[in-house]
């Protein structure tokens, strides 16, 4: 039997997400213990960054720039973290191959995204509580794998050579 034959008799292998694996697809063994902890840890990682942006917002504060700048700076990372939050959300409701315009730019944005990464933990965060993050767009795309792959090796039903011609 060849390598694509061999290939074709074995069903789709469903695709990993982060932090879950492919436990998702069952949502057996440590699935329910990794959708407790997966929340808690992007609202600690949240926590934790917003303290690192208080400390340089409390910096520029203390070093008498002026309120301008000290607005400008809160105003920045706010926009920062809606845009990020947005893209995140769309990241794991859509998948990365949905994504157009500005959010689909990693390398020119990736400051915006950095600066406002408390925004994309929040939004990790509340789409945790709905479901593993990601996992609607990859049991999408399993289940439709899973059904071709099923429509394959259905075959043919009855007599190919016994067909009437027009």
């Amino acid at each position: 039997m060849t390598e694509q034959q061999s290939a074709r008799k074995t069903s789709p292998a469903p695709e990993p997400i982060r932090w879950f694996g492919t436990s998702w697809v069952e949502r057996g063994g440590d699935y329910r213990l990794r959708r407790v902890l997966v929340p808690v840890g992007a609202l600690l990682a949240a926590a934790a960054v917003a303290v690192v942006l208080k400390f340089g917002v409390d910096g520029v504060r203390m070093s008498d720039a002026g309120g301008f700048v000290y607005g400008l700076l809160v105003a920045a990372i706010a926009v920062c973290s809606c845009l990020a939050a947005l893209r995140m959300w769309k990241l794991l409701t859509e998948g990365r191959e949905n994504l157009t315009g500005w959010m689909a730019e990693e390398k020119s944005l990736g400051a915006l995204f950095a600066i406002g990464c408390v925004g994309s933990l929040l939004a990790y965060f509340l789409r945790s509580l709905v479901e593993a993050p990601g996992e609607a767009v990859k049991r999408a795309s399993y289940d439709q794998a899973v059904q071709a792959y099923e429509r394959r090796q259905a075959g043919r039903t009855g007599r190919p050579d016994r067909k009437r011609k027009a």
